[in-house]
């Protein structure tokens, strides 16, 4: 990290290298932004939504080289490359250095370099972290307001902070005099570089726009950054949502979760519960930083400020409370646009269009056979536009976790929920936590189970074995009692027929139920080989639109299947390599254990 003293010689040093036409500081305010948005519309490079129907909403269109976050091009540059660990693309640092400053030098001209002063965390919070980054996009200008706190508030905070992470970020597309500009400029795909460099907590990013190799507060520094820095500072920056559950007598606790994408982290931060009396509010729906008070329990914040969702799928239906958070002042991208100025995506609510504008700009027809929106288009919103927003949400102390939830889309095997036996135990649920893959992906593939731990496989900072002992390592300091319960959740388990056994959405509130009673310790649960299981009359399923026998298989421990799985994760297991922590390979040691009894009682009682 650099120090306030050293911003104005960074800003010019980096100036000098990309050769911008001029340099412009952010302030992060209105009128601020209202002029970059309107430079867009004028440039062609945004579109004004129907003002009556999404008031204040823009939508973007990307290349379509540029629709995601780039894995291959993503880049951990620790001084060793075993620190990078097997999740992790490795640059040798100073090479990586060389490549993009041949890269950066004179990408700015013709443009603006605009400085942008963030911060990741509310004002005030222990953990809050600051940083600058420099970009020649005004698309990214006008997320990161969104989505960060921006602006001269964060250089006022950064005088008596004193550190900062430095990043830098250039679309890769200089202009020459006179030269027409593209509507969505970037670089080719062998020129992008994400490059993090763990031992100066710097980022460098070249090549792209889009948001998660773009918005550098997000998963660059709020994650990826934050790992490596959480860990020499002692807390868990994770790929969680937090949200607050309450009951009927309005007594409220704070859950994190952890699924993969697709898995509907979004939906359950901002779920509207089909359980009487029940509520659930959002703090956050993607990034938590942890820590351990005195007291010795887990408390979080949320970094962002805003929501960078994905809108496929998203619907009145799926998840009302994120459909009215952008029924206005909404930055969309690569969404289809219907004749009326609106937006249109797969899965929103109402019949299909005949006519709409794609999200290459093209006339679509349901003939053409394409999809109309890009499956990752996404919608960029302020968290105060959530109706379900929690008060306390930008506490600066931060909220007390009672409850830890990991999962994945597991079609078998996998029980609705159940709980770890111990803080240790839960860190190994963590660890072997993962999605089955599907016939969208490569085929001889189909049907194994990609590991992601904690959802981290992306982002993690450094090597996946010191990222799970530093989890094992959060334990030691206070004792179970005391810790958050850790549970393994899995609304996607399907019948010999391939239907789901559990109708999710709202109703995965009935799950949220026994493991908030849980944690008060007012219900009991059965002791299993892989952790305690509640009894069927303990999850409410009054009402639900479920076949007689469903809860009894989402609630049995298939002890074939389990001892299946064990073999799976020794696989994965041995990918890690030696930096495996002995305690999660004696963690699979007993799972295995117990669940061969489990299966010699069940030979012996045939």
């Amino acid at each position: 990290m650099l120090s306030y003293q050293a911003l104005e010689g960074w800003v010019k040093e980096m100036a000098e290298l990309c050769q911008p036409e001029e340099i412009y500081w952010c302030d992060g305010t209105e009128e601020e932004n209202i002029k970059l948005i309107k430079k867009l519309v004028d440039l062609g490079k945004a579109l004004e939504l129907n003002p009556t129907k999404r008031p204040g909403s823009y939508a973007f269109f990307s290349d379509p080289s540029d629709v995601a976050r780039v894995e291959n091009r993503t880049f951990i540059a620790s001084d060793l490359e075993e620190d990078a660990g097997p999740t992790n693309n490795w640059a040798e640092p100073k090479a990586l250095k060389e490549t993009m400053k041949k890269l950066y030098f004179g990408s700015m001209k013709g443009r603006t370099m605009y400085v942008i002063p963030f911060m990741m965390g509310p004002f005030g919070s222990p953990l809050s972290k600051i940083g600058i980054q420099l970009t020649d996009s005004e698309y990214v200008v006008i997320n990161m307001r969104i989505m960060t706190r921006m602006g001269r508030d964060v250089l006022k905070a950064l005088e008596t902070q004193n550190q900062f992470v430095p990043c830098l970020h250039s679309i890769g597309y200089p202009l020459e005099k006179d030269q027409m500009d593209l509507l969505w400029p970037s670089a080719p795909i062998d020129h992008k570089y994400i490059s993090h460099f763990p031992k100066e907590k710097l980022i460098w990013s070249y090549g792209s726009g889009y948001g998660g190799n773009a918005l550098l507060g997000k998963k660059c520094l709020a994650l990826r950054i934050a790992s490596v820095i959480a860990k020499e500072e002692g807390w868990m920056a994770e790929h969680m949502l937090i949200l607050k559950l309450t009951n009927p007598e309005g007594i409220s606790k704070y859950v994190l979760a952890a699924f993969p994408s697709a898995c509907g982290k979004t939906n359950l931060a901002m779920m509207v519960p089909t359980l009487p009396g029940w509520k659930v509010e959002t703090i956050g729906d993607d990034i938590a930083w942890i820590w351990m008070k005195d007291d010795g329990r887990l408390y979080a914040i949320n970094p962002e400020s805003g929501f960078f969702g994905v809108a496929k799928g998203t619907s009145y239906q799926s998840n009302p409370n994120a459909m009215m958070s952008i029924r206005k002042d909404t930055i969309f991208t690569n969404v289809a646009i219907t004749d009326d100025g609106d937006v249109w995506w797969e899965g929103i609510d109402g019949p299909m269009p005949q006519h709409l504008m794609d999200w290459k700009r093209e006339d679509w027809s349901p003939t053409k056979g394409t999809p109309a929106a890009h499956p990752n288009c996404r919608f960029t919103v302020s968290a105060k536009q959530c109706p379900v927003l929690a008060e306390e949400w930008e506490n600066p102390e931060g909220v007390l976790i009672s409850a830890i939830l990991v999962g994945g889309r597991r079609p078998s095997t996998i029980p609705l929920v159940h709980e770890a036996l111990s803080w240790s135990h839960g860190v190994f649920m963590g660890s072997m936590m993962g999605s089955e893959v599907t016939a969208a992906a490569i085929s001889d593939q189909i049907g194994q189970v990609r590991r992601d731990p904690f959802a981290m496989l992306p982002f993690i900072g450094y090597h996946v074995g010191d990222y799970l002992r530093h989890w094992l390592d959060m334990g030691k300091k206070s004792n179970d009692a005391l810790l958050p319960k850790i549970f393994y959740v899995n609304w996607f388990r399907k019948d010999e027929h391939g239907d789901f056994l559990w109708p999710g959405f709202g109703h995965n509130s009935r799950v949220l139920k026994w493991i908030f009673e849980r944690c008060e310790g007012t219900v009991s649960a059965d002791a299993t080989p892989i952790g305690y299981l509640p009894k069927e009359e303990s999850i409410d399923v009054r009402g639900l639109p479920m076949k007689a026998d469903a809860l009894a298989q989402l609630l049995t421990v298939d002890t074939t299947g389990w001892l299946n799985e064990i073999e799976s994760i020794k696989v994965y297991y041995q990918s890690i390599g030696d930096k495996l922590p002995e305690r999660l390979k004696q963690e699979l040691e007993k799972q295995e254990q117990r669940l061969m009894f489990e299966k010699e009682k069940e030979e012996r009682n045939l």
